[in-house]
């Protein structure tokens, strides 16, 4: 049995324009990398409090596009979408960000993995363009809610 991680990110702040998360998942690198970018498992991954997905599009090329949208039980409609920049699978992707909530908060995000004695490492980053940018993300439990979701689909994944 795989220990139960939840809630186990570490978020720190290296400047006053980046956030850094890292979590670890009990399962093989290639997995990983592929539940965070293949349309098939982000839809079931991505929303971190149950919200419906209703676009999930990844064209995951240098120069692709991605975009997702879920819609809360209240109605709200929250839209994330961006260009890949860089893509070496299955260790590293780097990809322009936007919340379509906040338009002027341009960032890029990076996801970094790294696996040891079965046990892959993400370091995710978004570096912000502007400190007005970065003041929008004042709360982090959906990225947190994100990985759990994240790691109870490896676990099931990983059993069937």
């Amino acid at each position: 049995m795989t220990p139960n991680r939840h809630g186990t990110a570490v978020v720190e702040f290296p400047s006053e324009l980046e956030i850094r998360v890292t979590r670890e998942f009990a399962a093989p690198i290639q997995l990983v990398f592929d539940v965070f970018t293949k349309v098939e498992h982000v839809r079931k991954t991505f929303a971190p409090f149950g919200e419906e997905v209703t676009v999930c599009d990844i064209d995951l090329r240098v120069g692709g596009d991605y975009r997702y949208v879920m819609v809360t039980d209240d109605g709200i409609e929250c839209a994330f979408r961006g260009t890949y920049l860089e893509l070496e699978p299955p260790t590293r992707s780097v990809q322009t960000w936007l919340f379509e909530g906040w338009p002027e908060a341009h960032a890029v995000e990076t996801m970094e993995l790294r696996e040891a004695d079965g046990v892959t490492t993400l370091t995710w980053t978004l570096a912000f363009s502007d400190r007005a940018g970065r003041d929008h993300m004042t709360r982090f439990d959906g990225i947190e809610a994100n990985f759990d979701n994240v790691e109870d689909y490896l676990r099931s994944l990983l059993a069937a």
